[in-house]
């Protein structure tokens, strides 16, 4: 285990990194030490072909970046950065979005490129890696729910294909649905639909339309004579 001396030390060169590189590219020793660990277990992850069994390593390996993750994001001021972008990516890609959403709100501030090896863009990997997350939790399952509301904030008109945002309000409506809250189940269902509408949640706006009809309670009727 690192000791407390170590993490600090960690922490405060990859702090003094960040401020160095301004807004430009991340460089210095703890950048390309960083740089050069997430080389190492990138390889190691491309040679693993279970799904299962890559998440298991990344979240082995993902404390290894702690220190500089909080350094960056406490001096930081935009430089592009490879390793955390990858690290976000990660965070995600384990289920942990309440750990990727500080990397997430600093690269959305800073307006950071995720990098060619991506294909996408910063705001695209939030909503949809993020999405896909949520869309396997089970129905009763709000626990993203709050992530995700706040990823669909930070990507607020930003440009990327329909069918990415789509899935995203999919997965926010399961998440409205699961915490007892059809009315804005039904508003986040029926944008994904407007965007997609192979999307998948037609059957879920009919049943919620049925219960909300059924919930209404009786009008008077006014007796004339």
């Amino acid at each position: 285990m690192t000791s407390p001396l170590r993490q600090h030390y960690k922490r405060v060169s990859a702090a003094n990194a960040a401020a160095e590189a301004g807004d430009q590219v991340m460089h210095g020793d703890a950048y390309h030490l960083m740089h050069a660990q997430l080389f190492e277990d990138y390889r190691r992850l491309k040679s693993v072909q279970s799904v299962e069994r890559k998440v298991e390593i990344k979240r082995e390996i993902l404390p290894h970046y702690a220190e500089y993750v909080d350094g960056v994001l406490e001096a930081g001021r935009g430089a592009e950065d490879e390793v955390l972008m990858r690290i976000m990516l990660w965070r995600i890609d384990v289920g942990d979005i309440t750990a990727a959403l500080p990397i997430a709100r600093y690269a959305m501030r800073h307006q950071l490129d995720p990098g060619e090896q991506f294909q996408r863009s910063t705001a695209a990997i939030l909503a949809e890696e993020s999405a896909d997350q949520a869309l396997v939790l089970a129905d009763d399952d709000d626990s993203m729910l709050e992530a995700l509301i706040e990823i669909n904030a930070l990507i607020d008109g930003k440009d990327m294909h329909d069918q990415i945002r789509a899935k995203l309000h999919k997965a926010i409506g399961n998440g409205y649905r699961a915490s007892g809250d059809l009315l804005n189940a039904l508003t986040h269902y029926q944008r994904a639909f407007e965007l997609n509408d192979r999307v998948g949640v037609k059957k879920d706006i009919d049943r919620i339309e049925r219960t909300l009809k059924k919930e209404q309670p009786p009008q008077d009727t006014a007796q004339t004579g």
